[in-house]
């Protein structure tokens, strides 16, 4: 492919342009702002090319843009998969693999968190870096903010740290790390340029022989669906439902964690509610200090899986969560 349609590359970025809010980008929205969306200045920024150069590529007369620049444009406007494959086919390329599991998660999945004041629940993507979590996460599974950002990753706790393992019983233990294996090599095949996934797997593979002898069967499954039993210090065994919701632009999963209303853990959860992360530090059955699950909002978190020491469509994928 070699032919680049200017006229619509043109059209289309400043039509994606226009739907992508500064907060969505992490950017303040400033003053009174003459058109909806980013300024042309800060897609640039956040592309991290001359401003000039992509004017002239709104303006339908720039050169024509490299892989590279592709990529950072489809970063920079938030793109989804078919967005993206659409804009390298205007630039006369072909689509490559996405270079990575998104990081950003949708603001209105962070406001879904935090209406969420009974339920434990989670984002994480597809490498299992937990992204965002509400108190009562941090209440179930231990406060994440407490950890290194390199460290909020679900497998590389679970097999680096046999605290993380002592919150499931036996059968939860083997599931989870006979799932999360196969799920992570599906990520991998996804992702196959992304740096982070395969340090990640590069250390998992050096720290855990578990790790290393599941990963060379090389077994490859994406798990919808389980019942978990998980065991808090200050409430006991739980028996839980954990689905997951996808995001198929981000792929990334919304974990959910929830009782059958009556039963003993239902009632452990509401009790979970007020004793909040006061009990426990992460992946530990010790005392810390905390609030309660109702005291603080929703937490985002730009945990980097296999760094600094870690290593629409509904659908769910509860057996490969902790």
């Amino acid at each position: 492919m070699d032919h680049v349609d200017r006229a619509e590359l043109a059209e289309f970025l400043r039509r994606r342009r226009a739907r992508v809010q500064p907060a969505d980008a992490g950017l303040e929205a400033g003053g009174r702002r003459r058109v909806p969306g980013l300024r042309r200045q800060e897609v640039a920024q956040l592309a991290a090319m001359s401003v000039d150069y992509y004017v002239r590529l709104e303006q339908g007369r720039g050169p024509r843009p490299s892989r590279p620049m592709l990529a950072a444009i489809s970063r920079a406007l938030r793109l989804s998969d078919d967005e993206r494959a659409y804009l390298y086919h205007l630039a006369g390329e072909i689509p490559g693999p996405p270079p990575g599991p998104p990081r950003d998660v949708r603001p209105g999945v962070l406001h879904l968190l935090e209406r969420l004041d009974d339920t434990p629940a989670m984002v994480c993507d597809a490498s299992y870096d937990v992204l965002a979590w509400n108190p009562m996460a941090a209440a179930l599974l231990g406060d994440f903010s407490a950890l290194p950002p390199g460290e909020r990753n679900l497998i590389w706790r679970f097999f680096t740290d046999p605290r993380s393992r002592g919150r499931h019983d036996a059968d939860g233990v083997a599931a989870f790390a006979r799932d999360s294996v196969a799920d992570l090599r599906a990520a991998a095949a996804r992702y196959p340029g992304d740096a982070r996934v395969r340090r990640l797997v590069e250390r998992l593979r050096a720290a855990s022989a578990e790790f290393a002898g599941l990963w060379a069967e090389q077994d490859v499954a994406v798990r919808r669906s389980a019942r978990k039993r998980i065991r808090h210090p200050a409430v006991g065994w739980l028996d839980l439902d954990c689905d997951s919701l996808h995001d198929p632009d981000r792929d990334q999963w919304i974990v959910l964690y929830t009782a059958a209303p009556g039963t003993p853990s239902h009632e452990a959860l509401r009790l979970l509610k007020v004793l909040g992360t006061q009990t426990l530090t992460p992946d530990s059955g010790e005392a810390g200090e905390g609030g309660t699950a109702g005291e603080a909002g929703v937490v985002r978190g730009a945990g980097v899986a296999g760094e600094a020491g870690a290593g629409g469509e509904s659908r769910r994928r509860g057996g490969s969560q902790p």
